[in-house]
């Protein structure tokens, strides 16, 4: 079955739709039983899509994740309550005070954060990586390394990792993979096919795809689900049945939305790349964008977030720049309808291990507009950009 078809049917058994096209909105906290026998029995497959107790999920919540688990290839997928908490409690659930664990050096900022400032005061000591590393992480392996985790593309830079390389070398060493597949969302990129043991989303950005839901998912193999599920569960982890219902509801889109998302980004990178202000541009599918003969290998196709970096800038312009744009707004996130930007004077704040030799960095979300339109709206704001600069 290919996976946009999977996207339509995965999810929908009957048991969630009750005869419908949609599965129900199911809320609850309380699920009452009619004997201790039935109690028992719902005790014993609370982990297995049995209605428990409203933290354990409804037959909205099963659905969801049961049509996420086979869109990654998983044995089950645990909700969170955004994709921050789906990274910091996927890690929590198997480290403990005295382990070690590696860390990309193009980390997504909040995930940095949760190494230095709630692991470190667990004991969890982080050692940060050249994402560019490959095999060679394993010179970096310590006796009490426990996760490796990993980010392709990476975040804002967007480095392509050799994935099945470092997972590799994990594997005959015993250490246990995680990987931030959020640009890959399942569609593009599935990597426990890699052989990574768990792949995470923030299923805020293309599953839900509309900006109006926070969720996060983390999809583990055999191996590893029943820890997962278990430790997401004691730490109090749960979404509502409303945001499960629109998330699924955005996963039947994705497939479509993500083509025209890939489609227009193309377009708006090609044309940046000429653009005298630009340096280069980091779109995965782009010669130009480092780890790219990685992402032609392992990929099934990019979306809509990229970044370019520019030759030179200073925040002035780059403030002029966002403030002079009409169809791209200045926000956090990615992965809904509309174009977003972001910009960053330099890089070198944001790591730790690898040099930033470069010009500022512009982050783009190519939305669902018309592609013209955001090419002309990116003109006009270079053009402003380059005023900024002539006058400072």
């Amino acid at each position: 079955m290919k996976k946009q078809t999977q996207l339509i049917s995965s999810g929908r058994d009957k048991k969630f739709t009750q005869g419908v096209v949609n599965p129900v909105v199911q809320r609850a906290s309380t699920v009452v039983f009619d004997s201790v026998a039935e109690f028992k029995d719902a005790a014993k497959n609370r982990g297995n899509h049995a209605l428990f107790y409203g933290r354990r999920g409804t037959t909205t919540h099963f659905a969801l994740q049961q049509a996420i688990a086979q869109l990654e290839g998983g044995a089950g997928c645990a909700l969170y309550p955004s994709g921050a908490a789906a990274i910091s409690n996927s890690l929590l659930s198997f480290v403990k005070a005295g382990d070690h664990i590696l860390m990309m050096d193009n980390a997504y900022e909040p995930t940095r954060d949760f190494c230095d400032k709630v692991l470190a005061g667990l004991g969890v000591t982080t050692t940060y990586y050249d994402p560019q590393i490959g095999a060679d992480i394993s010179t970096l392996f310590q006796e009490n390394t426990k996760v490796l985790f990993m980010e392709s593309p990476g975040s804002i830079t967007m480095e392509i990792q050799d994935v099945p390389a470092m997972v590799a070398e994990a594997k005959a060493h015993n250490i246990m993979t995680m990987l931030d597949n959020t640009y890959g969302n399942g569609m593009h990129f599935r990597p426990l096919e890699h052989g990574v043991d768990i792949s995470i989303q923030a299923a805020t950005k293309y599953i839900v795809g509309h900006s109006d839901v926070m969720m996060g998912v983390s999809v583990a193999n055999e191996q590893h689900w029943p820890v997962l599920r278990e430790q997401s569960y004691l730490l109090g982890q749960c979404c509502s049945a409303d945001d499960a219902y629109l998330a699924l509801r955005g996963l039947r889109t994705m497939a479509v939305r993500l083509q025209q998302h890939e489609r227009s980004a193309l377009q708006v990178a090609k044309w940046l790349q000429s653009h005298p202000l630009v340096d280069h541009v980091r779109h995965p599918a782009l010669e130009s964008c480092p780890g790219h003969a990685f992402f032609k290998r392992d990929f099934d196709g990019s979306n809509g977030l990229f970044s370019i970096v520019m030759k030179e800038g200073t925040q002035q312009a780059l403030d002029a720049l966002v403030e002079s744009l009409h169809h791209f707004k200045m926000g956090f996130s990615w992965g809904g309808f509309e174009s977003l930007i972001t910009t960053n004077l330099s890089m070198k704040a944001l790591r730790s291990e690898t040099s930033w030799q470069y010009g500022p960095v512009v982050r783009l979300h190519i939305g669902l507009e018309d592609v013209d339109d955001l090419i002309a709206d990116l003109s006009q704001g270079l053009d402003v950009y380059a005023n900024a600069l002539a006058n400072k």
